[in-house]
């Protein structure tokens, strides 16, 4: 067959939900365009059942992740890498068409993106002595403290930056135990939801992140008053939203990581992995060997 009369595949992008990709429960599409107008694809816009199907996945899912070793969740993060390397061209592609970018600006880009990946990898199983540790206490007690992860985490992607913002801001949530319901950009969404092709590849459990398309001011409010939600980051949403969806997360005692100005090109640092880790601490005697009082 010549090249003339073959037609070409159109890819069906589709949500990433409980390690499956279903299209929207409402059988609704948006058309997504480049950053001069031309149109690219029809993006699934997810509502409100989908994303409490997503939360339910993400709960499902948090007991087994939560329970890995946290040298396990790195092997799975690096995993993530080397399947992001294996198809940086695609991601090349969507971001320049997405952001707008040069092939060269946006392969900047996606590497950077996949060295965040690399990156958070390395801290799953070194968080712990950074953040916790023994505590100088009076008396005959161990004081220890251990970070521990929130739970299921709602995650409004940044807007403008489809693929290094979305990696920064969904690769610290799991990389401490959590699970997360991500709500891409809603301009530009495919990035993001070609990251579940790779995530679907990558050992990583169904479940584990969920990734959604469409409004967030449609979804956010529902995620951010849902009971088995436990945190939201409302990095992506803009001021009256991200108000909005902080009164509706008080009501049940939800973590929130407020919108800020940030340079996702730059070194992260922890702030993001210990804005959703909860602190435990244990006492224990340490007891007392004979009548001279000494202890272990």
């Amino acid at each position: 067959m010549s090249d003339q009369t073959r037609l070409s595949v159109f890819k069906t992008y589709k949500l990433y939900v409980g390690g499956k990709f279903p299209r929207s429960e409402s059988g609704r599409v948006y058309e997504v365009t480049d950053s001069k107008g031309k149109w690219l694809a029809n993006a699934p816009l997810s509502s409100r059942k989908d994303a409490r199907d997503a939360v339910v996945a993400a709960r499902k899912a948090f007991g087994g992740w939560s329970g890995a070793t946290a040298y396990n969740r790195g092997q799975i993060l690096y995993r993530v890498a080397e399947m992001l390397e294996g198809r940086k061209g695609q991601f090349v592609h969507e971001v320049a068409h997405a952001e707008g970018l040069s092939k060269n600006k946006a392969a900047e880009v996606v590497e950077a993106a996949i060295d965040r990946w690399v990156w958070y990898a390395g801290w799953t199983d070194k968080i712990a002595q950074v953040v916790g540790g023994a505590n100088p206490v009076a008396g005959p007690f161990f004081n220890l403290s251990t970070p521990e992860p929130t739970g299921v985490v709602t995650v409004i992607a940044p807007q403008e930056s489809s693929f290094l913002g979305l990696v920064s801001v969904i690769a610290p949530v799991i990389a401490t135990g959590n699970t997360a319901v991500v709500i891409a950009s809603e301009k530009a969404p495919l990035p993001a939801l070609s990251l579940g092709e790779v995530l679907a590849t990558s050992d990583l459990p169904g479940g584990v992140v969920n990734i959604l398309s469409g409004k967030a001011a449609e979804m956010g409010p529902h995620l951010a008053a849902h009971l088995d939600v436990n945190a939201i980051d409302l990095t992506g949403a803009d001021a009256d939203l991200a108000r909005d969806l902080e009164i509706a997360a008080a009501d049940s005692l939800k973590r929130v990581l407020r919108p800020r100005a940030e340079d996702f090109a730059a070194s992260p640092g922890t702030d993001r992995m210990t804005a959703f880790l909860e602190t435990k601490t244990v006492w224990h005697p340490t007891g007392s060997l004979g009548a001279s009082g000494s202890s272990y």
